[in-house]
């Protein structure tokens, strides 16, 4: 007959083969919040919000700048040529870039309202433009890679003169801290793309 040391023994055993085999939880896995809890989720806003790479990019073109526009109607047409001021600040905490601008275009005044920032949540800028020449607004998100020289969009309007949307490449170059430029390409009656209008800054002295 077994005694009741060897029981005792043999149970020892069997609990200690136990622990060998079940994997120790770690103390990252004790403190990592489970998706869904609250924990999570605020710490998702927390990255959301906060202003950070993409935002810095667009630091050189705050501040108030003179500037010149050309634009072309078809390719090869000479263009139409306009001026005006920008004022450019950043708003809601430095997460959106406010532009307001000022001047003429086409032999009539001119004025337009604008904002540019970067969407953490997918990664990408994005931008909305509304003017005294119409009554939609303009969207624009970011495509490729930008740097701190070159950021390009596909921009989506209404096409006036069809009814339809269509999409439009924009292009913010960034010379440097006191010059940028704003330009829009689109298609010809070949199909083929061309430039329709560039906005060339120079930051007021």
């Amino acid at each position: 007959m077994e005694s009741r040391t060897e029981r005792r023994r043999r149970s020892t055993s069997r609990i200690r083969t136990r622990a060998r085999k079940s994997p120790a939880r770690t103390t990252k896995q004790k403190s990592a919040a489970p998706a869904g809890s609250e924990e999570a989720m605020m710490a998702a806003w927390q990255r959301a919000m906060t202003p950070g790479k993409g935002h810095a990019r667009l630091e050189p073109l705050v501040g108030k700048f003179d500037v010149s526009v050309k634009l072309w109607m078809q390719p090869g047409a000479p263009p139409s040529e306009g001026s005006g001021t920008s004022t450019q600040k950043w708003i809601l905490g430095g997460r959106y870039l406010q532009q307001t601008y000022r001047g003429k275009s086409m032999g009539m005044p001119f004025q337009g309202v604008g904002h540019t920032g970067f969407d953490n949540a997918v990664n990408k800028y994005v931008g909305t433009w509304m003017d005294t020449m119409g009554t939609g607004i303009m969207t624009s998100i970011g495509t490729g890679k930008p740097t701190a020289r070159k950021i390009e969009f596909d921009s989506n309007m209404v096409d006036p003169m069809t009814g339809q949307q269509v999409t439009l490449r924009s292009i913010i170059r960034i010379k440097d801290n006191n010059r940028n430029s704003f330009e829009m390409w689109g298609k010809g009656p070949d199909g083929k793309e061309f430039r329709t209008m560039i906005i060339e800054y120079k930051r007021r002295k």
